[in-house]
């Protein structure tokens, strides 16, 4: 709408405005206040209040939001060329009976042009903690007044919008938490990776899943080389340095269907589900080259690290099983560290 682009004086701001504006965003307003509920809430506001427009709108630092609308087709308007600009500096609903003889409201965009808005109710939407963040409002081109009854009905509408709001982010606030504190059971917080436990019931359903379906599925065990040592000479938090970086490398270089885990101590652990051995050992190699390529300091010195890999699959013959597995990946381990270190077995 090009007439609502136009410039007009600086619009009306609160004078909590900046605690208003965090309220909207803390709320959860801009996410949630969409959708078929909100569409029902504002058809009813209009249906109620007999007014052909109806829009629940959002005030932001210079917009107007509309998120739901009946009967004219906005999305957004200049916070200066909205009406509930106006409305979210009162305490109470806010009625105009004649946009035109309204000093705030007669130069406005939607009143001087189509649909030449003459009648203008909002009503609120409060935050918990007590700040309008928009409002529910209906409009006319006929000047008039609510009735006592209507102008409760659309402050109950207001009500239930802002409860639907509140509930939908407690709702989202909810499944994020749930979802950190399954990551906080399930992943070391050193390496990022999964930890023992989450690791080897991710084991056991790889392993059922690969006898179910014949399918290949790899394990690869590797050891820092000489890890006691780093501790020793550099001190553990150096150490901690080494095994965090180490599990940020292997966790950039796996495959998202790949399991990568903390076994114990410096030892981690993969899953490569439908990767035969030569692919896993393919795996191991670049693993290894690049743990030996990075680079770990200790102030100005360098603290070289490299790794020692064991791999082991399952043939649906002798390896078969989650035991057997993680056994034979372990002795090709160990394999490693007595033929040399820094290679694989």
């Amino acid at each position: 709408m090009a007439a609502a682009e136009q410039i007009f004086p600086t619009f009306p701001q609160p004078a909590d405005e900046q605690a208003r504006l965090a309220a909207l965003h803390r709320s959860g307003a801009p996410d949630h206040a969409s959708g078929p509920d909100f569409a029902f809430l504002t058809a009813l506001a209009a249906r109620l209040c007999g007014m052909p427009y109806a829009h629940l709108t959002l005030v932001d630092g210079d917009r107007a939001w509309i998120r739901a609308s009946v009967g004219l087709d906005l999305d957004s308007l200049p916070r200066s060329q909205s009406y509930c600009a106006w409305a979210v500096l009162g305490d109470t609903l806010t009625e105009v009976p004649d946009t035109t003889q309204d000093a705030r409201m007669a130069s406005l965009a939607l009143t001087v042009g189509a649909p030449q808005v003459r009648r203008y109710a909002g009503a609120p939407l409060w935050t918990l903690d007590g700040h309008p963040i928009g409002t529910l409002c209906v409009m006319d081109s006929h000047p008039g007044t609510l009735t006592p009854e209507q102008r409760d009905l659309l402050a109950g509408l207001a009500h239930q919008a802002m409860a639907l709001i509140e509930a939908r982010a407690a709702e989202r606030a909810l499944r994020q938490s749930e979802q950190r504190l399954e990551q906080l059971a399930t992943t070391d917080e050193l390496t990022g990776l999964h930890n023992r436990r989450s690791l080897l019931h991710r084991l056991k359903f790889e392993v059922a899943r690969a006898r179910r379906f014949r399918a290949p599925l790899a394990a690869v065990m590797l050891d820092l080389d000489h890890f006691r040592r780093i501790n020793d000479e550099h001190g553990h938090a150096t150490g901690d340095r080494v095994l965090a970086a180490v599990g940020k490398l292997v966790r950039e270089n796996v495959r998202m269907i790949d399991v990568a885990g903390r076994y114990g101590g410096e030892e981690l652990c993969l899953l490569l589900p439908n990767t035969p051995l030569i692919g896993a050992r393919k795996m191991a190699e670049t693993l290894r080259s690049r743990i030996e390529a990075q680079v770990h300091m200790d102030g100005a010195r360098r603290v070289p690290v490299t790794a020692s890999f064991g791999v082991g699959a399952i043939d649906h013959m002798a390896i078969d099983d989650a035991d057997t597995l993680l056994r034979a990946a372990e002795a090709a381990l160990y394999a490693a560290k007595a033929n040399g270190r820094n290679r694989i077995d």
